[in-house]
């Protein structure tokens, strides 16, 4: 069980660390597409991409260019926020990695009090111990 124990809590670790690295270069492009004026640019691409045919078998067309619409409307806002963004992500994404660490020490304390609590209420046998 200690073994399970710890196995959960290594894949669970490896996608909370492997979300906050996506999420934190997700955050450097953009800062660095919105900095550089090619905002203007992604905000056409995006909205002009074809829902592609797999997808569509899963997920209905009209939610997809919805969320289309809102990533347009949300870069049209970071875009006209040009420069003021790069002073935000040079103190987002060292936050991200504070964040990342904190839910990751929480997670590491449950572990180990988990495996000490299977520990104490584990016999060697599995079984409880019964005083007479």
């Amino acid at each position: 069980m200690k073994i399970a124990l710890w196995i959960v809590f290594a894949l669970v670790a490896a996608l909370w660390t492997g979300t906050v690295l996506v999420s934190v270069e997700l955050t450097g492009w953009l800062a660095t597409t919105v900095a550089s004026g090619q905002a203007g640019d992604v905000i056409t691409n995006i909205g002009q991409w074809p829902v592609p045919a797999w997808l569509a078998l899963w997920i209905d067309p009209v939610w997809i260019q919805g969320l289309q619409a809102a990533w347009v409307q949300v870069m049209s806002w970071l875009g006209q926020t040009g420069p003021a963004l790069g002073s935000v992500v040079s103190w987002l994404i060292p936050l991200m990695w504070v964040v990342w660490a904190v839910v990751l020490l929480v997670m590491l304390a449950a572990t180990v009090a988990g495996h000490f609590l299977i520990g104490k209420f584990s016999g060697p046998s599995g079984l409880k111990r019964v005083s007479a």
